[in-house]
């Protein structure tokens, strides 16, 4: 069972950039229910605010669309980047698809 799991996580992983990239940069600018709590309770935007509209719209490089709902997620974005990548590699070791000593960490310090 826990193999099966780790290989569905391994393959949505891997899909997850590619199906943001399928979906239309404007997903998330419909509108809707407000779920942040400052907003709701206060009627004042946070710093989160408009950051899932933000990152599709820079996952797409729709970079003034990125910068006009959030522009923190210019710093954000290459975060969630790495982490995908980290988890990505992780999983993959996991499943014996890589190396053991395969990192991005370990292919920088190789690079230099």
């Amino acid at each position: 069972m826990k193999k099966t799991i780790d290989w569905i996580w391994t393959v949505a992983l891997i899909l997850f950039p590619f199906v943001l990239w399928i979906l239309p940069a404007d997903t998330f600018d419909k509108g809707g229910i407000a779920l942040c709590p400052s907003k709701l309770l206060f009627d004042i935007e946070c710093f989160g605010c408009g950051m899932t509209r933000a990152i599709m719209h820079i996952h797409h490089f729709e970079f003034t669309e990125g910068f006009y709902y959030n522009y923190f997620s210019f710093a954000v974005y290459p975060f969630l980047v790495y982490m995908w990548f980290q988890w990505t590699i992780a999983a993959m070791k996991r499943r014996t698809w890589l190396a053991a000593d395969f990192s991005l960490i370990s292919l920088l310090k190789k690079a230099k």
